[in-house]
C-alpha cells in the first residue's frame, strides 16, 4: 500500500514537476500538463501513459492497475488502486507517464 504522502514524493521526484490542485484532486503536471493524479479519498491515482505502456502495466493486476473506462482511458489515462500496489511498480508507472507527458512538452530529462 502506498500512502498519500509517499504517492506524493514520488510524483514529485521528477525534474520540473509541480504539485497543483485539479478539482476536488491534486495533480502533479510538468510543463503545465498533467501525468497524474491523486485523489486522497479514494486512495487512487490516475496517470498518462502511451497505449503501449499501459497494456503492459495492465497486466499485472487490472484490479491494481486499468484504464479508465471511458474515452480517457482510450487515451492511456490509467487508474492505480492505491491500496493495492508496490512501490516499485508504482514508481515505473509515474517514470513512464512523467516522459510521455514531459517528452511531447520538450522538457530535458
Amino acid at each position: 500500500m502506498i500512502d498519500n504522502e509517499s504517492f506524493r514524493k514520488l510524483a514529485k521526484s521528477f525534474p520540473e514537476a509541480e504539485e497543483m490542485p485539479h478539482f476536488e484532486k491534486t495533480s502533479f503536471r510538468v510543463s503545465k500538463k498533467i501525468y497524474a493524479t491523486l485523489n486522497e479519498k479514494e486512495n487512487r491515482a490516475c496517470v498518462k501513459l502511451s497505449e503501449n505502456d499501459q497494456y503492459v502495466f495492465c497486466l499485472n493486476d487490472k484490479s491494481m492497475v486499468y484504464p479508465v473506462p471511458n474515452k480517457w482511458g482510450l487515451q492511456g489515462w490509467t487508474n492505480i488502486d492505491l491500496t493495492k500496489i508496490d512501490k516499485k511498480l508504482l514508481n515505473e508507472i509515474l517514470k513512464s507517464s512523467y516522459r510521455e507527458v514531459a517528452q511531447k512538452r520538450g522538457v530535458k530529462r
